[in-house]
């Protein structure tokens, strides 16, 4: 039996990837998405908020009647009528949302922290009659106070709650903080601990791995990083972060991660940068002429990531930065072989080529200059 992943990825691009200002997927989209998360092996998917209405909750239990092999969560604010929304749509879990910063508490909701903790206790005992398997979100726990946190969790674990949700909620910690603040978590409590980070510092991955490395259980991700604001912990960078880095296996094979990329690329209308981690062009393009010599003598010159873990390879480009090798190698790629007095005066054609159209040369226009080059050298002789 293959064992269980030491940290379970809990995917929320059908939640709040979807909440990303402007994004609707349909039913179709939504269906494709999951089905590709599920082909990965990503354990566990939050699909949607039922207190939107009969459409979302009939999405749904669209996706969790088709079969998919992940357990499947919802989102729910602490509430008796939004809890009611998550009742007989076959779902496994439901995380209740609750803001537990004096923020939040005092200046959203106009309550106290003595009114969190009865909310808590009253609402988990209601999922719980439901049949589901409850997780207490913590909504902006990284500005909470850090003993009344621990009193949170306290509380939630004696209801009977599994699980707590460490919301960054408006992006402002960095992995230092998350690595002690999740410790202090773990010493008081055995609950699972799921991190959620937003990427409004550009450090929504950074701060999910410490919080792996802190005792978190669980850590929620979106494909290409899409979400609220700036976004949050890519699915891909988690993936490959905690194996790379720590050594963590999440039991998430990412070989086949490019379609499911592309499509959510798509459906979300939201492009992915030329120079996005992972998953963007230009992560594998290499045009600089000692890049790509050291590239072509043995991949592990210039390769932190193996980009066959991605389902992907290296691809070696013409440019000003180029240098005679790289001009020598896209030529051998055609079936030509140049000797070096060629490939330094192609080299000398690409660059005034690119200075001008500011773009690689095309494998037509190499054509031409090779037969010019070719031409000249027969006139000349």
């Amino acid at each position: 039996m293959t064992p269980p992943p030491a940290i379970v990825i809990d995917d929320t691009t059908l939640r709040d990837g979807e909440q990303s200002a402007g994004v609707t997927f349909t039913d179709a989209e939504r269906m494709a998405i999951a089905r590709g998360l599920d082909d990965l092996g990503v354990p566990e998917l939050e699909i949607g908020i039922p207190s939107m209405g009969p459409e979302e909750r009939e999405s749904i239990a669209l996706l969790a009647q088709s079969g998919l092999k992940a357990r499947l969560l919802v989102w729910s604010r602490m509430r008796a009528d939004d809890l009611a929304d998550c009742s007989g749509l076959g779902v496994h879990m439901v995380d209740l949302s609750i803001p537990v910063s004096d923020q939040q508490i005092q200046r959203k909701l106009g309550r106290d922290r003595d009114w969190v903790l009865e909310s808590i206790r009253r609402h988990v005992a209601q999922a719980l009659e439901l049949g589901l398997e409850v997780g207490v979100g913590g909504e902006d726990a990284s500005r909470a106070d850090p003993d009344f946190l621990c009193r949170v969790i306290e509380i939630a674990q004696a209801a009977g709650a599994r699980r707590f949700r460490f919301a960054d909620t408006v992006g402002i910690m960095e992995p230092f903080g998350v690595l002690a603040r999740i410790r202090q978590l773990r010493a008081v409590s055995d609950l699972e601990i799921e991190m959620h980070a937003h990427d409004d510092l550009g450090l929504a991955t950074a701060n999910t791995l410490a919080a792996a490395l802190g005792g978190a259980t669980h850590v929620n991700t979106t494909v290409n990083g899409i979400g609220e604001r700036a976004g949050n912990a890519a699915l891909e960078e988690v993936v490959m972060g905690l194996r790379r880095l720590h050594g963590i296996e999440t039991g998430v094979e990412l070989r086949r991660f490019p379609a499911l990329s592309h499509l959510v690329e798509t459906a979300s209308g939201r492009p992915i940068h030329w120079q996005k981690s992972l998953v963007g062009e230009g992560v594998f393009t290499h045009e600089a002429g000692i890049h790509v010599d050291g590239l072509l003598k043995d991949p592990a010159n210039y390769q932190g990531v193996d980009p066959a873990e991605l389902g992907r390879e290296h691809r070696l480009v013409l440019g000003k930065h180029s240098g005679a090798h790289g001009v020598m190698a896209a030529y051998a790629r055609m079936g030509v072989t140049l000797d070096k007095a060629q490939a330094a005066l192609l080299l000398t054609r690409l660059r005034r080529s690119v200075a001008q159209s500011k773009r690689p040369p095309t494998e037509h226009e190499l054509t031409i200059w090779y037969a010019e080059l070719t031409c000249l050298n027969g006139a000349v002789a």
